[in-house]
């Protein structure tokens, strides 16, 4: 699957395309649209559902460095105001912030990030390593495994970061019970 092909399938979801096209108006430091629900939108296309079925939420990453939960939380109600008539969950996470609750919540060592795809390269799948963001001249796609897993429907641990089998197993079973097709391929 080619870059273009992958956002081709990826605003067949309206939510997707929305909610990259909000973000560039609401001009949110390195703003992006990420992971699950691009790839599960794909899986969706390939296996002929309804583009929104099995998401769970839209997950959007920016970084700003003020790190204050005041700020982070003045962008989470702008953004949850801002798409409250698509009906659906979107989280919004400042990447300067992650390393000061990560561990507390997870009980692994999250390093301080400078930058949104620092963030987007923890995901616990490679996979969901995906994000896209609407520029002046289109769109940027940032996705440092390519497209190819998310257009065979195949989900692959990465082990570059934060990696739990815990967590792996547990994700990658909510997505066989909802994709069947999808190969869940081991902690290698």
């Amino acid at each position: 699957m080619t870059r273009d092909e992958f956002l081709a399938a990826a605003f067949q979801n309206p939510v997707n395309a929305t909610i990259v096209d909000e973000l560039f108006a609401l001009a949110l430091p390195d703003a992006w649209l990420v992971s699950g629900c691009l790839v599960q939108t794909v899986w969706n296309v390939r296996t002929n559902r309804s583009v929104g079925y099995g998401i769970s939420d839209y997950d959007v990453f920016y970084f700003d460095p003020d790190t204050s939960w005041d700020a982070e939380d003045a962008v989470i109600r702008t953004v949850a105001k801002r798409f409250e008539k698509l009906g659906v969950t979107v989280e919004v996470r400042n990447q300067a912030r992650v390393h000061l609750w990560y561990a507390q919540k997870h009980g692994l060592p999250y390093p301080p990030l400078h930058s949104t795809t620092e963030g987007i390269d923890r995901f616990l799948t490679r996979n969901t390593r995906i994000g896209i963001r609407r520029t002046e001249a289109g769109y940027d796609v940032y996705a440092p495994d390519g497209f190819d897993d998310a257009a065979n429907l195949i989900a692959r641990p990465n082990m570059t970061a934060n990696f739990s089998a815990e967590n792996y197993v547990k994700k990658t079973a909510r997505w066989k019970a909802l994709w069947p097709e999808v190969t869940v391929l081991g902690v290698e």
